[in-house]
């Protein structure tokens, strides 16, 4: 993400998304189950409270080499009270949107799927949606690489926390039709602030993203998730020439976005999954079913899903009044359903929840405890 106030005056400071491997679905997928696996695989299951932590400690960096002199140094992930208090804030500003997604701020981090760094130099990024997963416990999912308490700064933290939630760079939407003097963007940004080799540059600007994974079926100008642009790198449409100046908040795309697919949760609580009892799941494309586990016994269970359908199926156990995750499994593009084990303890309660990416055929699509 980029500064924002006098656009004119400030340097933009652009989000840096690390390059990821492309999934491996299998050959031969229809193409509208291809488009629901890649619009869908990073997205969390609605429900999930994200919990997220601040590197604090004093031996929390990493050592990084000096170029050209064969050195090395120590730096810092510790960022200060009043970046923490930005990013809180950030936070709060998406939670108040009443999505289904929630967030709370824990000290320890093996409870967090979100760990947040403030290492200078290193920019700004985050792992997008549930490839946050994947992080290793003492690493990163997040870095706040500029300062944030200058005005305007803060939709840095509002950026990357759209990346959390699974939102993409708004201006690599094939929808956006931007036309680029590539050379001049290349030229652009591989000089300070950010120094980017071409291979970023085009991952993160240049490239455009399949259909299926941009955040709307229209470009928004005003996203939190599109960078500002200067006069002079934009050719078409000729009306950006002089530039993109988005407003650095969330916009109303922004938010029909986070709604659509997180939205607000209901009171009432969902329907009991009794063991060995199979609950039909009648859900389109990013439908989900919901479903609470009471256990009269101790001991391992197994979830499954049932049908011709690619689904995401997570098992969370309630505590202190909050869903954990305990486990889960995507089998998105695969040739058979997810199937969780997980150990239950009688007198606590569980929730099991199952989004589908999409279904297919005429057979009922089903889960089912034993």
């Amino acid at each position: 993400m980029a500064s924002h106030g006098n656009l004119e005056s400030m340097t933009a400071r652009y989000c840096s998304l690390a390059r990821q491997s492309a999934p491996a679905f299998a050959a031969g997928l229809a193409p509208e189950r291809l488009g629901a696996l890649r619009g869908g695989r990073r997205m969390w299951v609605n429900g999930t409270v994200l919990h997220y932590c601040f590197f604090d400690r004093e031996d929390d960096g990493s050592v990084i080499a000096l170029p050209g002199s064969g050195a090395v140094r120590w730096v810092s992930w510790v960022g200060g009270e009043e970046q923490r208090e930005v990013v809180r804030d950030c936070f709060r500003a998406w939670r108040e949107l009443g999505i289904g997604v929630t967030f709370a701020e824990v000290d320890d981090r093996s409870e967090a799927e979100l760990r947040i760094g403030f290492q200078a130099g290193d920019g700004s990024w985050s792992a997008v949606g549930r490839d946050a997963l994947s992080a290793g416990l003492n690493e990163r999912t997040m870095n706040l690489g500029w300062d944030l308490t200058p005005p305007g700064e803060r939709a840095i933290a509002l950026h990357e926390i759209g990346h959390a939630l699974g939102m993409q760079h708004e201006h690599q939407s094939p929808f956006a039709g931007l036309h680029f003097d590539d050379e001049a963007v290349y030229a652009e940004l591989s000089g300070p602030p950010h120094h980017w080799s071409r291979d970023r540059i085009h991952f993160n600007v240049l490239r455009k993203l399949d259909p299926a994974e941009a955040n709307g079926p229209v470009w928004d100008a005003q996203s939190v998730m599109e960078y500002p642009f200067a006069a002079g790198l934009i050719l078409e449409p000729e009306q950006f020439r002089a530039g993109v100046h988005p407003p650095g908040t969330l916009s109303p795309s922004d938010k029909e976005f986070a709604l659509g697919w997180y939205p607000p949760r209901g009171a009432p609580r969902p329907p009991a999954l009794a063991p060995f009892r199979s609950a039909p799941l009648s859900l389109g494309p990013g439908g989900q079913a919901d479903f609470t586990v009471e256990p009269r016994e101790t001991r391992e269970y197994t979830f499954g899903a049932f049908g011709a359908s690619d689904s995401v199926l997570v098992v969370f156990e309630e505590r202190d009044g909050e869903p954990r995750f305990l486990a889960g499994q995507d089998d998105g593009g695969a040739p058979y359903n997810a199937t969780v084990r997980a150990r239950l303890v009688r007198g606590r309660r569980y929730f099991v929840r199952v989004r589908q990416y999409c279904g297919w055929g005429s057979g009922e699509t089903a889960v089912m405890c034993w």
